[in-house]
C-alpha cells in the first residue's frame, strides 16, 4: 500500500512538474508579460544620434518577431520616429500614416474586446496607442511634411491632432460606457457602472505654435494671431502641464527675417508596473486596494463598495506613466559662430503623458481589479480542490498560482522613441544663407552634442524652420 502511495505521488509529481513547465512556456508564448529588453540596443544608437542605425536595428527587431501582430502600432510609430530622426521624411511619413491609420480602428476593436471580458488581459488585446502617443505622431508628422514643403499636408497633421485632444473625453466616455453594457453579459458576471476620469489637457503649445507660424508664412496674420492667442491660454489654463514660463514667440519681423529653430530632447515616458493588493471583507462588502511603498509601509490606494463573501487577499499590477530625466539643461542657438540666444521649454511630454492616461488608465483600473478579484476567488476554490495534501497537492496548488500570476502581468507597451521634451525659439536675424549651430548642455555646463546646419536658407518671409535632436 505504501509503494502504491509512492509510486502514485511520483506519477503525480511528475506529471504536474512538466504541466508547470508546459504552462510557463504557454503563458510565455501569449505574451502576457510585455518584451521591452530589445530597446537596449536601439535606445544606445539614440544616445550615440546614430539615428539610420536605430532605425535598422527596430526592421531587425520586427523581422526577429519582437514586435508581434499585436504590436503593429507600436513598429509604425517606433520606425516612423526613427526615420525622422535621421531625415528620411518620407519614409517617416509613410509609417506615421499608416500609424494614424491603424489607431482608431485598434482603439475600436480593442475597447470591443475587452467588453467581451472582463477576464481577458489586456497583453491580449491589440496595442491601440496612448493618447499622448497619437498627439505626437501627428505632430512628428507636421515636421516631416514642413521638412518636405508640403503646407497643406502639415496643416491636417496640426488639425488631427487639435481634434484628439478635443474628443479625449468623449472617446472615454463612449468606451466606459460600451464596457458598462458588456460588462452585464460578461464571462465574470461582473457588473460595472462607472466613469472614466476626465482629462485636464486639451491644448498643446506646440501645435500651436506650428500652425501660428505656418499661418504666418501663408500671409494669413489674423490666424496666426489667433493661435498665437491660444498658445498663451496653453499655458494660462493649464497650468498642471505648463508649470514653466511661457517662452517669447515671434512669427514676423519689419526689419529681419524670423529663424525658428525646434529641438527635440529627452526619452520618452515610460510605463512601469505598479503592484498594488486586493483585499476583501465581507462584513463591510468592501473590495480595498493596498498599495506598499519602497520602504515596505502599506497605505489605501483606493477602494470599490462590492459584496463579497469572504475575506481574501490577491496581488496584481496595473501600469502608470514614468516620466525619463533627460541630461539636457540648455540649448544655445549660434548663427555663423555667433550665439543668438536659447531656446526654451514648449511641452514636456512626460506631464503631458500622465495627464491623457487618466482617463484610460481609470478604465484598466477597474477592469484590473474586477479580473483580480474574479480569478482571485475562482483560484482560491480551486486550490481548496487541489489540496489533497502531501508533495502532489502543494505541487497543484503551485501550479495554479504561478498559472494566475503569469495571466496577471501589467501591458507595459509603449513606444521608446518619442522625445521627452519640446523646446523652440524664434530669433530675428538677416535674410540669406546662414550655418545654424545647436550646442545642447548638461547642468554641469558640459556640451552633450552640436548639430550644425550648413547653408541654411533663412527667407525675409515664410516659416524657415531649422530642427535639431538629443535624445539625451
Amino acid at each position: 500500500m505504501v509503494d502504491e502511495d509512492l509510486h502514485s505521488s511520483f506519477r503525480s509529481t511528475a506529471f504536474l512538474s512538466c504541466f508547470l513547465v508546459l504552462f510557463m512556456l504557454v503563458a510565455g508564448c501569449g505574451s502576457m508579460a510585455t518584451r521591452n529588453k530589445f530597446y537596449d540596443p536601439i535606445t544606445a544608437e539614440l544616445h550615440l544620434s546614430e539615428y539610420q542605425s536605430a532605425a535598422e536595428k527596430i526592421e531587425a527587431a520586427r523581422s526577429d518577431g519582437k514586435y508581434g501582430k499585436k504590436d503593429r502600432l507600436i513598429y509604425y510609430i517606433d520606425a516612423g520616429l526613427a526615420h525622422h530622426y535621421a531625415g528620411n521624411y518620407d519614409t517617416s511619413v509613410v509609417l506615421l500614416l499608416a500609424a494614424h491609420d491603424a489607431a482608431d480602428e485598434l482603439f475600436t476593436k480593442s475597447i470591443s474586446r475587452a467588453a467581451t471580458s472582463i477576464l481577458l488581459n489586456d497583453n491580449a488585446l491589440e496595442y491601440a496607442g496612448e493618447d499622448y502617443e497619437l498627439l505626437y505622431l501627428n505632430l512628428i508628422n507636421a515636421l516631416n511634411f514642413l521638412a518636405l514643403g508640403r503646407f497643406d499636408d502639415a496643416f491636417v497633421e496640426i488639425r488631427r491632432a487639435n481634434h484628439k485632444l478635443e474628443m479625449l473625453d468623449n472617446k472615454y466616455a463612449e468606451a466606459a460606457a460600451q464596457m458598462n453594457r458588456g460588462s452585464r453579459d460578461d464571462t465574470a458576471a461582473v457588473a460595472l457602472d462607472f466613469e472614466p476620469e476626465k482629462t485636464r489637457f486639451n491644448n498643446d503649445a506646440f501645435a500651436r505654435w506650428l500652425s501660428m507660424h505656418m499661418y504666418a508664412a501663408e500671409g494669413k496674420i489674423d490666424d496666426a494671431e489667433i493661435d498665437r492667442i491660444w498658445l498663451a491660454r496653453a499655458f494660462q489654463e493649464q497650468p498642471h502641464i505648463y508649470d514653466f514660463e511661457l517662452p517669447e514667440v515671434k512669427y514676423r519681423s519689419k526689419e529681419a527675417a524670423v529663424l525658428s529653430v525646434v529641438a527635440l530632447t529627452g526619452e520618452s515616458p515610460r510605463k512601469e508596473a505598479l503592484s498594488l493588493r486586493l483585499r476583501t471583507d465581507k462584513d463591510l462588502n468592501l473590495v480595498q486596494i493596498l498599495y506598499t511603498d519602497s520602504e515596505g509601509e502599506e497605505s489605501e490606494y483606493g477602494h470599490l463598495p462590492l459584496p463579497v463573501s469572504q475575506d481574501y487577499y490577491f496581488k496584481f499590477a496595473m501600469p502608470k506613466i514614468v516620466t525619463t530625466p533627460s541630461l539636457v539643461s540648455r540649448i544655445r542657438v549660434s548663427v555663423d559662430g555667433e550665439s543668438i540666444g536659447d531656446l526654451h521649454l514648449i511641452d514636456d511630454i512626460g506631464k503631458i503623458a500622465e495627464d491623457t492616461f487618466r482617463a484610460r488608465k481609470s478604465i484598466i483600473y477597474i477592469r484590473t481589479i474586477m479580473r483580480a478579484l474574479f480569478k482571485g476567488l475562482a483560484t482560491h476554490k480551486l486550490k481548496k480542490k487541489a489540496d489533497t495534501g502531501g508533495l502532489g497537492g502543494w505541487l497543484k496548488k503551485a501550479a495554479i498560482d504561478v498559472g494566475t500570476d503569469l495571466t496577471e502581468n501589467a501591458d507595459l507597451r509603449s513606444s521608446r522613441l518619442l522625445p521627452g521634451r519640446i523646446y523652440i525659439g524664434d530669433f530675428e536675424i538677416e535674410p540669406g544663407r546662414h550655418n545654424i549651430t545647436v550646442d545642447f548642455f548638461d547642468p554641469t555646463g558640459h556640451i552633450i552634442k552640436t548639430e550644425t546646419l550648413y547653408d541654411f536658407p533663412v527667407n525675409a518671409s515664410g516659416f524657415n524652420l531649422a530642427r535639431a535632436v538629443s535624445l539625451n
